[in-house]
């Protein structure tokens, strides 16, 4: 057989019909991945607006919540404030691990101030409030006024003790962690908890605070 005839042969195999066939097939594959990829796009779209639904909804739980616990704790605050006060401390905090004793004045004394002493931060608590966050801050670095310098020895499970009115409490450190310095922080605790938070600048880092979060485990006679 020679060349030319088997070309002919060959194209006489290919119709127009089996062209169209083919065609076809290509045509409805195509369709197909297009269709599947398109609703598998409308599926992860929809998941993400669910998501991003729960989302904010459970934060707008959360903040409704925070806002009004916050209320409450500063209706205690009117409560347990004594009518007169001096400037003596009314409580020690007391820091085995770090070999730190430390007082603390009442929050409306001029001496409350994060320059002379550790200043108890507006709106916290005095140990005695139940579900309450006594909120202590000072300063980390160097010099006399560094009280809360050796913090960053601290690790989740250290025990710290604040003195009070005649009785001990003792805290269990449950979380640390940090956040870049804008004015004020954002404190995360468990609202069912009566808690210690302890505030200082993050060592050799001027642009980050570190948050100290303890829960109260016992209270007795001193």
């Amino acid at each position: 057989m020679t060349k030319r005839k088997l070309n002919k042969k060959r194209k006489k195999g290919i119709t127009p019909n089996k062209v169209a066939i083919i065609g076809t097939i290509i045509t409805m594959i195509g369709g197909f991945l297009i269709s599947y990829n398109y609703v598998q796009a409308k599926k992860v779209v929809a998941y993400d607006y669910m998501s991003n639904v729960f989302y904010n909804e459970d934060n707008a739980k959360k903040i409704k919540n925070q806002i009004e616990e916050e209320e409450k704790e500063k209706e205690e605050i009117k409560e347990e404030l004594p009518e007169t006060y001096n400037d003596d401390y009314i409580g020690y905090l007391t820091i085995p691990k770090i070999n730190l004793t430390k007082g603390f004045v009442d929050k409306r004394s001029k001496e409350n101030d994060v320059e002379k002493n550790i200043l108890v931060v507006e709106g916290s608590n005095y140990p005695n409030v139940k579900k309450g966050n006594l909120i202590l801050a000072g300063h980390s670095g160097t010099g006399w006024k560094a009280f809360f310098n050796d913090l960053q020895q601290l690790t989740n499970g250290d025990v710290i003790y604040v003195s009070y009115k005649g009785k001990k409490y003792q805290y269990k450190i449950v979380n640390i962690y940090k956040q870049s310095k804008v004015g004020r922080i954002a404190i995360y605790r468990n609202y069912d908890k009566t808690t210690l938070t302890l505030v200082t600048c993050t060592n050799n880092d001027n642009t980050t605070q570190t948050i100290y979060i303890s829960e109260l485990e016992s209270v007795e006679e001193e």
